[in-house]
């Protein structure tokens, strides 16, 4: 298993593992392109891939311009392994070293996501649009997080 970060030549994997997730389903595939990651990876912030035998099985992407977590998606093939911790774990590391601002992610209500981030220390901040719940996580919590 390597974590390592993303490149545009994988988007195209990137891409099926977003459409393959059991939750947080899109209602559109087509609304986030492969034009918006590669710039969410490449202009807006920076991606990360989880690689095993050469197939991506999850990813993640955080926009420094909004200070949003873009995305955190596994293959549900390979949920429970801890691949979503690394990957959650080596973005945060890297956002907070680029800026001290604090971070956010809308999840759906009632999803392992919510329970995922609920664990990792994120504080529910109340809601992003009518289906997600909002979370933050400060510098300083992270810090903490990092530092138990």
């Amino acid at each position: 298993m390597i974590i390592r970060e993303a490149k545009i030549p994988d988007i195209k994997q990137i891409q099926i593992v977003r459409n393959a997730v059991k939750e947080n389903i899109l209602s559109n595939p087509n609304l986030v392109t492969d034009q918006d990651c590669e710039v969410f990876i490449t202009v807006r912030g920076k991606g990360w891939v989880c690689e095993i035998d050469k197939h991506i099985v999850g990813f993640a992407i955080a926009d420094l311009k909004e200070n949003n977590i873009w995305a955190l998606f596994l293959d549900p093939e390979f949920e429970g392994k801890g691949i979503g911790q690394l990957l959650h774990n080596t973005m945060l590391d890297w956002y907070f070293s680029q800026t001290k601002t604090t971070v956010w992610l809308g999840t759906g209500f009632n999803t392992r996501a919510e329970k995922f981030y609920r664990k990792a220390g994120w504080t529910e901040v109340g809601t992003h649009g009518p289906k997600e719940i909002k979370f933050e996580m400060t510098y300083d919590d992270w810090v903490k997080i990092r530092n138990q």
